[in-house]
């Protein structure tokens, strides 16, 4: 491991984030004292930025200072459906934008537990729908992490049930596939992950669903379908509670067809691409970069 994920974990351990995700209930209101949703010119430095409103969601659009391409990039944000956006998603959008040259939507959408996932998902539904009207869809592309991984994957299953066009590819950064978390597993990865705890997300998988059961695909795209899905490319992390059923998700999508390939962090925890100072995040940003340029250039 380097010498910047051990800096990272240290900082991770002095802010209490493990403790933080032990707690149950799960402390919403402290953890949204991370939120940034309007960014500085700090943040998204070398590009120029505006916001507008679609349903009730806030979507900050991204774009390099140099020309942009035809395609666009949707970001869906982690944060367990509770908080964020946060620091490390302003920039790794404002990379993202840069190094693709694509412009990128950063979706603020509402939060649980004063929103359920039906009107979170609708949000993102929404605006996918206004992003039809602007884009191609075969140029557009999926991003997310955590929470927004899964809002990307539940999206897709929606319409694909709607007989909607599709998206060119979907890249989920260590996604929530299962939100009641009882795959055994989880368990025995929660002394070695050094963000998550199941307390805590679990917790906060309850605040979001509401009445719904946590096994409906709407919260835990696992059990849903993945036949007829674009391509996806999948980052995991050994080291992360979620990744038992991310690998279930993988073996899932693989018998129904599906092109996915997936990018393993060894040693690596939570969201670790977005991580900052992280030789391993740096390389991993650059693997998504790689991604998204293949698929401005029609690559698979």
């Amino acid at each position: 491991m380097s010498i910047g994920y051990e800096l990272v974990k240290f900082v991770l351990k002095l802010k209490g984030e493990k403790k933080s995700w032990s707690k149950d209930p799960i402390d919403y209101i402290n953890k949204r004292k991370q939120d940034i949703h309007s960014p500085n010119k700090l943040l998204l430095w070398g590009c120029n930025y505006t916001s507008k409103k679609i349903q009730d969601s806030i979507i900050t659009v991204v774009n390099p200072k140099s020309q942009s391409t035809s395609h666009l990039i949707l970001y869906c944000h982690g944060g367990g459906f509770i908080y964020g956006p946060t620091r490390e998603y302003w920039m790794a959008v404002a990379k993202i934008a840069k190094q693709t040259s694509t412009e990128t939507w950063m979706i603020d959408y509402p939060k649980a537990p004063e929103n359920t996932i039906q009107t979170i998902t609708e949000n993102i539904y929404q605006v996918y729908l206004e992003a039809c009207k602007q884009y191609e869809t075969s140029k557009i592309i999926l991003l997310g992490d955590s929470v927004g991984g899964n809002l990307i994957l539940s999206l897709t299953q929606r319409l694909i049930q709607e007989n909607l066009k599709l998206p060119n590819r979907l890249i989920p950064i260590t996604p929530v596939m299962d939100a009641s978390l009882t795959n055994p597993k989880i368990v025995e990865l929660d002394p070695i992950d050094p963000i998550l705890s199941y307390k805590g997300v679990l917790s906060a998988k309850k605040m979001c669903a509401g009445n719904l059961s946590l096994r409906n695909p709407l919260i835990s795209p696992l059990y849903g379908s993945f036949r007829n899905f674009p391509p996806i490319r999948l980052f995991m992390a050994t080291h992360d509670i979620l990744m038992p059923d991310q690998e279930l998700f993988v073996e899932k999508a693989k018998e129904e067809g599906v092109d996915i390939k997936v990018f393993t962090g060894e040693g690596m925890p939570h969201i670790w691409p977005v991580l900052p100072i992280m030789k391993e995040s740096k390389k991993a940003l650059q693997q998504i970069i790689s991604i998204i340029n293949q698929a401005l250039h029609n690559e698979r």
